[in-house]
């Protein structure tokens, strides 16, 4: 083939890949050579390493972007080119800021958190078998209203390594009265401390116990929704699929907020460098989902219906929202999952938002592309819980 006939390179097989693993190289070893202060054992010990690795992330990235685009023989790729014009402000301020996660992580140890909202009550629910008890707040809810209502169970986000469900009380209490629904928000169990399929129980204890209880909680069992954001969203296309297989609780719809779902995003599968620069990086990915799966992210074998990408059938599953933000790091994995599940007849609605990046709407909720955003899901929860 003469030179000009050459078909186009893989960025796989090219010296700019080659330039991207080297710097990742650097940086594992940079991270390795850091003096860490002494710390507490478990959480805190975690915390006290993601904060002192986070300048070496940041300070590379640029650096990886421009080695491997010149390498590549391209102009150096400039992140913030990519992002939507209404949120290009605050994104030149995330380039270098602490992901949510390390945020997370550095408040759980001592974060105060103040009497519950009005309507929400904490319960304790049954584990599943040799599993412990799971914390539940329960919102909305009415032991007699004028007709059964429909219900959400969600699960919060946090990289399946942190948050915490009383983060997001006030926000779903607000959703719960717009929808005019119940909701129950899980306080599962979080990574490494337990690893899969420790949380997936604690989703599907709170999940049974929805369907079980529905009459006393004022909800009509044949529509309950699942929601989660990022890890959350991961969760519950967990969730979905191990009720799928279980049988014994019939999920109406599944709504999945730019989720958590491809272990292999960044790992063994390298990422565009256009995507995933700002707030959940390909480090971070591997590193929470490292955490939950016990091994290494994008090891060739995982326990089976940990990674939803990774199961092989889709049909069955409940009706789908999914949402993203094109230069997410979940873009990729989260619309071919969507691709799947209407491969597989799975009812899909798929919303990507040019140029917006993960959490972007409650960063900006004021950016009419975020209000956008919002509009779209709580449209589609109303229909879902009405039956539609």
């Amino acid at each position: 083939m003469k030179r000009s006939e050459r078909a186009p390179r893989s960025f796989e097989g090219t010296r700019a890949y080659g330039c991207l693993t080297a710097v990742q190289r650097l940086c594992r070893g940079a991270r390795n050579r850091l003096r860490l202060t002494p710390a507490p054992t478990g959480d805190s010990a975690l915390v006290n390493i993601l904060q002192r690795i986070n300048w070496v992330r940041s300070a590379a990235l640029l650096a990886a972007l421009s080695v491997a685009a010149s390498a590549y023989g391209q102009a150096p790729v400039e992140p913030l080119g990519y992002v939507n014009s209404e949120l290009r402000a605050l994104a030149s301020r995330l380039i270098h800021a602490p992901v949510a996660t390390e945020s997370l992580q550095s408040r759980r140890p001592v974060i105060k958190y103040g009497p519950l909202p009005n309507g929400v009550t904490e319960r304790q629910v049954p584990g599943t078998a040799s599993q412990p008890p799971v914390q539940v707040f329960v919102i909305n809810a009415a032991a007699a209203p004028a007709a059964p209502r429909g219900a959400i169970l969600y699960l919060h986000g946090g990289g399946y390594v942190a948050g915490d469900a009383r983060d997001d009380l006030q926000r779903m209490a607000t959703l719960a009265e717009r929808l005019d629904c119940v909701i129950v928000s899980v306080q599962y169990r979080l990574a490494p401390a337990t690893r899969f399929p420790g949380s997936l129980e604690d989703n599907y204890s709170a999940l049974k116990w929805l369907h079980d209880n529905a009459h006393s909680l004022g909800v009509d069992a044949s529509r309950i929704a699942v929601l989660g954001e990022s890890a959350g969203g991961g969760h519950a296309a967990m969730l979905t699929i191990a009720a799928r297989d279980r049988k014994e609780v019939p999920v109406a719809f599944q709504a999945l907020i730019y989720p958590m779902l491809d272990d292999r995003t960044g790992s063994s599968r390298p990422v565009a460098p256009t995507i995933g620069t700002l707030i959940w990086r390909p480090a971070d990915n591997r590193f929470g989902w490292s955490a939950l799966l016990g091994r290494p992210a994008g090891s060739k074998r995982v326990p089976a219906g940990s990674v939803p990408a990774r199961v092989a059938e889709l049909s069955g599953l409940p009706p789908t929202f999914i949402e993203v933000g094109s230069i997410d790091l979940f873009a990729e994995e989260d619309i071919d999952f969507a691709r799947r599940l209407v491969g597989a007849g799975v009812p899909t609605e798929l919303l990507v938002v040019p140029g917006a990046y993960h959490g972007f709407q409650y960063m900006s909720p004021k950016a009419e592309v975020s209000q956008q955003f919002t509009a779209a899901l709580e449209k589609a929860l109303a229909r879902a819980l009405r039956g539609g």
